[in-house]
Formats: C-alpha cells, sequence, structure tokens
C-alpha cells in the first residue's frame, strides 16, 4: 500500500455573545441554490454533547501560544523568533509545517462567531497582523521557503507545499468573513495574487502533473475569494486546480477511486459544487454529486467514515478492510463540507444529504474527541478493526491534519442544524440549540437530550409566517409530530414534513422519533453488521482484549440496560461508539441467529430519486431512466414505464448469500416477454432474474454463473396477470428453490446448486432493467420490494403479503 502521510512524516462553553460584524456580502453570490445557512451568530448550542465538546476546542484555543505557531513563519521571513517551535507536523524539520495556522485561524473565527467571546477575535487578529508582517512583496507567505514549489514543478519529492497555503489562505478568509478582519482579507488577495503569478506561466500539462501532489482545497478558497472580489484572476488560478485524472471519469459517472488517497480527492469535489456555485457551469455539479454518491454508497463505513491506510479501496469492501488505519477524520469533516453544499444546490434530496450528514457527525466526529481532555485532543484515524482503540493528539506534539480539522469541526456544530430560504426553515438536525433568526424577531428554542432520548421539542417566540420543514430520517418508524400538542401532517421516514402556517409566540412542536435496535450489514459479507440504535452505532466494549478477530453475536441475546443505549450481550456491553474512549471495542460483528428483514423498499417517497431503504441497513437506491411514483398499494410504487425505466440497487446486495427470499408487490401493465422484475448480476454471464413472462409463456426464477445456457430456473405453469397487483416470492435455501404467487407456491426447483453467493459483489442490480441490452425494459408498478436474509417459510410469505 502507498504511504499514508503518516508514515511519511515518522519516516522523514458559549460566552456572552458580542457585537459581531455582519458577514459581508458577496460580489457575485451563489448560482444554483436554493436553499441557505444562517450565520454561526445566529444559533447557539444547548446544553449536551456538541456544546461540550465545543468547550473543550474553545479551551484549547485560549491556550495556544500565538508566538509559537508563528515561529517558523517569522523565520522562513528572516525576523527574529524566540518562540519555542511546536513539534509533530509543525516541527521546523517537517515540510507541511505551517498548515496548522491556518486551521487555528479558522476555529479561531467560528469561535468568535458561535459565541462572541472577544479573547477568539483578539488572537486572530494578532495572528493576522503578524503574518502580514512575514508576507514577501510578492504576496509569498508560508511557514517553508519557496523553493518547495521550485522542488514541485520539477517533479521532485515534496510534501504537498500547496496543501499548506490553502489551510492558510482558508483561515485569512474565514477570518474575513466571520470576524470581520479587512486586513485578512488583503494578505490573502496578495497571496492568492502571488499563486496566480506562479501557475500562469506553467502548461497545462506541467500543472497536471504538479497536481499529482496533494493539493488540499486551494481551489474552493480561490473560487470563493472569486464570488467575494468579483475579481476574474481568482476565477482563472482556481481553475487551475481543476485536476483531469480525478475530474474527467467523475463527470462520466464513474468510480475510479480505488488506489487514490482519499482526503486528497474529497476538497477536489467540495471546489467542483463551489465551481458550479460561482459560475453555474453544470460540469462541475455533476463531478460533486457523483463523487458524493460512489462515497456515501460505495466506499463508507457504518459509522460514515471512509478509507483504509487513508486510501479508497475497491468499491463495496468493507468487511475486508477493517484495520487500525480506517476512517482518517479529515475525510469526514470534508464530507460534511461537501454535503451542506449539495443540500443547498439539491434540497429535493434534503432527507438523504441530512442521513448522512446525521451518521458521520454522530458516529465518527463526534466521538473522534476525547472527553478526558480539557484541550479536546483529536483522533486522527478511528479504528473498526476488532479490537481497536482511539489514540490522540496533544498539545504541541502533535498538529496532524486531523489534529487542525477537529479544531475546526469542533468550533461550528452550528452551522448544520437549521438552514433557511425565505420564510422556510429547515430543521436538519436534532440538537439543543437556539436559533435567533435574522431580521424576523423571530427565536427557535430546540430542547432535546437526542440521541439518548428520540424526542426534540421547538418553541417558537415571537410571531410570523414559517413553512416549517423537519427532517423525518429514514431510520424512524412511527414518526409524529405535534404542534401545541395536535398531531399535524404525515411523518413519512426519509422526507421533510411541512408545515406551512403563522406562528404565534409560544408555539411548540414536539416531535417524537421512534428508534429501533436494526443491524446494518456490510455489502460483501452479509454476516459482517454493525449493531444500531436508530442512527446511533453501538461498539462493544472489551476492555485490554485486543481481540484477533471479529466475535460473534446472536442479535436475540441484546437486553436492554435501563441506560439509554446501552444493551448487553452475555458479559459485553455495547454503547454509543461516540461515547467510547480509554478500551477496546468492536464495531463489527459476526451475526449468528440473523433475523429475516434484511432491506425493504417501501417506494413511499414524495419526491426525488432516491429510493430508500427502510430496512436500516442503509442500502438506498436510485430511480433511473424517468422512473416515476404512482399510487401504490399502500402509500406509493415505482413506476415505471417500459421503454427506459428502471431502479439501480447498491452493488453487492446479495453479496455472500447462501440462502434468501425475494419478495414483492407488482402489477404488470403490458404482458412483455423476457421484461425483469428484477436483475442482479454483473453481466450475461452471471445474475438472477424474474421475469413476469419467458418465451415459455410463463413466470420464470434463474440464476447462473454461466450464462443463459447454464441457468437453473424454476417455471411457474403461467405468466404473471397483466392490470393487477400481485404479490410474488422466490425463496432459496441449499438446492431448494420455490416461487409463490399470492401466497400459495407455485413451482419448486430442488436442484438449485448456484448460490447467491457465488455472483459475487454483484454491480448491476436493478428492478425493470435486464442484463441483457436487447431485453425490453417491465411496464409495470412495483411496490414493497423487499430482500430477506434466508428462505421465509411459506408461512412467513403469506404474512409479508
Amino acid at each position: 500500500m502507498p504511504l499514508s502521510r503518516r508514515t511519511l512524516l515518522m519516516t522523514g462553553a458559549a460566552g456572552a455573545a458580542g457585537a459581531l460584524l455582519p458577514t459581508p456580502a458577496l460580489a457575485r453570490p451563489d448560482t444554483g441554490v436554493s436553499a441557505y445557512p444562517f450565520p454561526l451568530t445566529a444559533v447557539r448550542l444547548g446544553a449536551g454533547p456538541f456544546a461540550d465538546n465545543a468547550g473543550r476546542t474553545q479551551e484549547y484555543l485560549r491556550f495556544l501560544d500565538a508566538d509559537r505557531l508563528l515561529h517558523m513563519f517569522r523565520v522562513t521571513a528572516g525576523l527574529s523568533s524566540s518562540a519555542t517551535p511546536c513539534g509533530g507536523w509543525e516541527s521546523p524539520a517537517t515540510e507541511l509545517r505551517g498548515h496548522s495556522i491556518g486551521h487555528v485561524l479558522s476555529a479561531l473565527a467560528q469561535a468568535y462567531a458561535s459565541t462572541g467571546e472577544a479573547a477568539f477575535k483578539t488572537k486572530g487578529d494578532y495572528l493576522v497582523a503578524q503574518l502580514a508582517l512575514c508576507q514577501k512583496p510578492s504576496g509569498y507567505l508560508s511557514a517553508y521557503p519557496e523553493s518547495f514549489f521550485d522542488r514541485l514543478e520539477a517533479g521532485q519529492s515534496v510534501w504537498a507545499p500547496y496543501y499548506t497555503l490553502h489551510k492558510i489562505v482558508a483561515g485569512l478568509l474565514d477570518q474575513y468573513q466571520l470576524a470581520g478582519n479587512a486586513q485578512a482579507r488583503t494578505v490573502l488577495e496578495r497571496k492568492a495574487g502571488w499563486v496566480q503569478s506562479r501557475n500562469s506561466p506553467l502548461t497545462y500539462a506541467q500543472r497536471q502533473q504538479i497536481l499529482r501532489t496533494e493539493f488540499g482545497g486551494i481551489g474552493e478558497t480561490l473560487f470563493n475569494l472569486y464570488q467575494v472580489t468579483e475579481n476574474a484572476a481568482h476565477l482563472t488560478t482556481a481553475q487551475y486546480f481543476d485536476h483531469a485524472q480525478i475530474l474527467d471519469p467523475l463527470a462520466a459517472n464513474t468510480d475510479a477511486l480505488a488506489g487514490f488517497h482519499a482526503n486528497t480527492q474529497i476538497p477536489k469535489a467540495i471546489a467542483a459544487i463551489r465551481g458550479f456555485h460561482a459560475t453555474g457551469t453544470t460540469r462541475y455539479r455533476d463531478i460533486a454529486v457523483n463523487f458524493w454518491n460512489f462515497v456515501v454508497r460505495q466506499h463508507s463505513y457504518a459509522i460514515g467514515g471512509n478509507s483504509n491506510g487513508e486510501y479508497f479501496q475497491t468499491p463495496n469492501q468493507i468487511a475486508s478492510q477493517l484495520s487500525d488505519t480506517t476512517c482518517e477524520c479529515c475525510n469526514s469533516y470534508n464530507m460534511l463540507k461537501l454535503t451542506r453544499q449539495l443540500f443547498f444546490t439539491d434540497p429535493g434530496r434534503a432527507a438523504e444529504w441530512m442521513d448522512f450528514y446525521e451518521k458521520a457527525l454522530y458516529n465518527h466526529l463526534l466521538g473522534a474527541q476525547n472527553p478526558s481532555s480539557a484541550h479536546g485532543f483529536h483522533c486522527y484515524y478511528v479504528p473498526l478493526r476488532a479490537g481497536g482503540i482511539k489514540s490522540y493528539s496533544n498539545d504541541y506534539d502533535n498538529f496532524t491534519c486531523c489534529h487542525g480539522t477537529g479544531m475546526e469541526t469542533n468550533t461550528k456544530f452550528g452551522d448544520s442544524i437549521y438552514f433557511v430560504n425565505g420564510n422556510t426553515l429547515y430543521v436538519n438536525l436534532f440538537i439543543a440549540s437556539t436559533l435567533t433568526w435574522p431580521g424576523r424577531g423571530i427565536t427557535v428554542q430546540q430542547a432535546t437530550t437526542y440521541p439518548e432520548t428520540s424526542t426534540s421539542r421547538l418553541t417558537v417566540t415571537g410571531a410570523g409566517a414559517i413553512d416549517l420543514r423537519i427532517r423525518i430520517p429514514s431510520w424512524t418508524t412511527g414518526a409524529q409530530v405535534r404542534v401545541n400538542g395536535t398531531v399535524t401532517g404525515t411523518a413519512t421516514p426519509g422526507t421533510y414534513l411541512a408545515i406551512n402556517r403563522t406562528w404565534a409566540s409560544g408555539d411548540t412542536v414536539d416531535i417524537s422519533l421512534p428508534m429501533a435496535l436494526t443491524q446494518e450489514p456490510t455489502p460483501d459479507n452479509a454476516t459482517v453488521r454493525a449493531v444500531k440504535h436508530g442512527p446511533i452505532v453501538l461498539a462493544g466494549q472489551f476492555g485490554t482484549q485486543n481481540l484477533t478477530a471479529l466475535p460473534t453475536l446472536d442479535p436475540a441475546s441484546l437486553q436492554a440496560t435501563g441506560v439509554p443505549l446501552e444493551y448487553t450481550s452475555g458479559s459485553v456491553l455495547l454503547r454509543p461508539f461516540y461515547k467510547t474512549h480509554g478500551q477496546r471495542y468492536s464495531v463489527y460483528w459476526t451475526v449468528t441467529g440473523t433475523p429475516a428483514a434484511e432491506i425493504h423498499y417501501p417506494f413511499d417517497e414524495a419526491s426525488g430519486s432516491t429510493v430508500l431503504d427502510t430496512g436500516g441497513g442503509g442500502r438506498n437506491g436510485t430511480l433511473a431512466g424517468s422512473a416515476t411514483r404512482t399510487a401504490g398499494r399502500a402509500g406509493n410504487a415505482v413506476l415505471l414505464n417500459g421503454s427506459t425505466a428502471y431502479v439501480n440497487l447498491p452493488s453487492g446486495i446479495v453479496s455472500g448469500a447462501t440462502s434468501f427470499s425475494i419478495a414483492f408487490w407488482v402489477r404488470v401493465d403490458a404482458a412483455t416477454t423476457w421484461t425483469r422484475v428484477f436483475d442482479f448480476g454483473s453481466g450475461t454471464g452471471s445474475y438472477l432474474f424474474l421475469t413476469p413472462r419467458s418465451s415459455a409463456g410463463t413466470a420464470r426464477y434463474a440464476i447462473t454463473t454461466g450464462g443463459a445456457g447454464a441457468e437453473q430456473q424454476i417455471n411457474a405453469p403461467a405468466a404473471l396477470p397483466t392490470g393487477v397487483w400481485t404479490h410474488v416470492a422466490v425463496t432459496h435455501t441449499g438446492n431448494l428453490g420455490v416461487l409463490y404467487v399470492n401466497g400459495a407456491e407455485v413451482a419448486r426447483n430442488s436442484a438449485l446448486t448456484v448460490r447467491p453467493s457465488a455472483l459475487g459483489a454483484t454491480t448491476q442490480n436493478w428492478i425493470g432493467r435486464s442484463q441483457y441490452a436487447g431485453d425490453p425494459y417491465l411496464a409495470a408498478a412495483v411496490d414493497n420490494f423487499r430482500i430477506f436474509s434466508r428462505a421465509l417459510s411459506a408461512s412467513e410469505v403469506s404474512q409479508v403479503q
């Protein structure tokens, strides 16, 4: 495996709100957005784990010695410095030195905006003023000499000089936008001018070669600066950092991420979505959306993090990629940045965006800070191998990238709880907080101890029209929302419940989101699973026991302890992973006694292209080829037009299964031969399918690893009827396959020697489309499509109708 950055190094409380300045207006506002963040000044955290984390990081920011951070900037500029140098990645011999001051500038600006505490602004102002003294007439500013860029352009080894510059320019921009420091903008624009002068003489090929070395999100910051200034030179410079090797496959909707350093690529997607917002170029938007889809659906662990050894691995490989170096924290920090930008771009997918945001925020980043540290020390990796243990940074002898993004993460928790568009208020996250709506004389207080309880109360102070949109997560069932005690609307999982009315001071909204104990299987091994209570991943607590293999778990053995979110299985305690510190643990288990329910697509979404898996596994699908929704047997169904429409399900959906059941309702609208209700495979050589009408005129289930000539089949006595809803199920265990229609067995085959597991991690899993390009698409409505992890009995089949 290529060297990680860590290996490379080894080898070579809220204060009183002050008089905060408003965020400067953009000279060029965002294009293509229909939702917006509130300023950090408008949201104050209430008591709870997020406020606790923020308080520890704020204490660290007060503690840090600014002159120690400035030491190598002064030395590089030829100025005197008597400060003690920092260690770790900021040591005088480390080529990445200087990056941390950028993180600190951002964290100070965010802490000031979030609390109003003047000390944060004072320290930020001092750092900016001293950096200005270190800046050369050319605009160059860093803690290492300009010769690093000579080495970069000559193709010599050097550790990511543009990466470090990005942290500094991002910090300067945050100081200007969040803390009102005009000098920061001056220093930033001069530095951006230097970046342009350094890059403009290079050829396109030379720039593309340079971009093979990690350069962080400097393109993002330059796009943002272009919007602040409307200086076209900054736009040109931003586009110098469009890395074709990565962006071209993404634009073509191709996942070519395996083998690439993960956190080098995520900022390129963030820059792309900011490029769309700056220019309206839809290619940038498509790159960002495709990247998010690939990472979240095919490269992410149960805690929302990604990467093993810092690199993207083969898609849908999770169980085989558990180690001490999984889930670099910077990756999730950047994925959350990308996610909120995509929300602004497409609120039609809001519930999907925020389900992931919640997953990574609670299960990865909230638990990456050490609660026993007064200064909020932070993880670099979050190990997911059985027997892993979290390790943390320190005051002055670490300064890794994740130490830096940890400072930023823990000073901006208020930035995504609520979004706005005109009078529309999105409630995205259930975090104790108070929103003071700028310019409206309205406050919304959210009182909750979520996730330890599954409820939250909003209290409105002031009066006015609000189109309130409350997120109903995809993982809940039986959710209810009450306005002043009265149940209001239908709370459908995976949507936002809209309540559009004129609100009076004192109105209350009570939100109930029942949580259940579920399991999230890995795509490459269905028996390897994480245990979740609602959205919260639970980890087995193993003390000092350094496990050498995944522990075994029988879900039937789980017993609630009486402590919220805590269970026991025999002698092992399971508790939230975000609360797991100071001992070894296991997030993943080899699960025995697997429950039947596995993956469930009710198709009840009101809008958007996402098809939610309400079985708790997060295996969401996508409507494709003009697939739409129609009235189903209960709620909605997916409507397939018989020409282009189908549903795309995740890769590896039956991977590792030696037995399974598939059940669904279908209303066939046209009796066309060789259409498919479902077809899971990787092309015409290996697949399993069900057709309503084969060339023999009857319904057929078939499975093969040797193409059409080697199919093993179950043939019904008749085709599926047209124009009526029909329930169909197929079960397969051992050599026995059984086909059911409307709860009754119609055919069986006791010589099915090919198991679903033999198909491997299938990559083309479709409802309504065949592996064979010449076969017709299905004209039908499909409802309540379910995949079970074992063969159901005849009585169970009748019960799932």
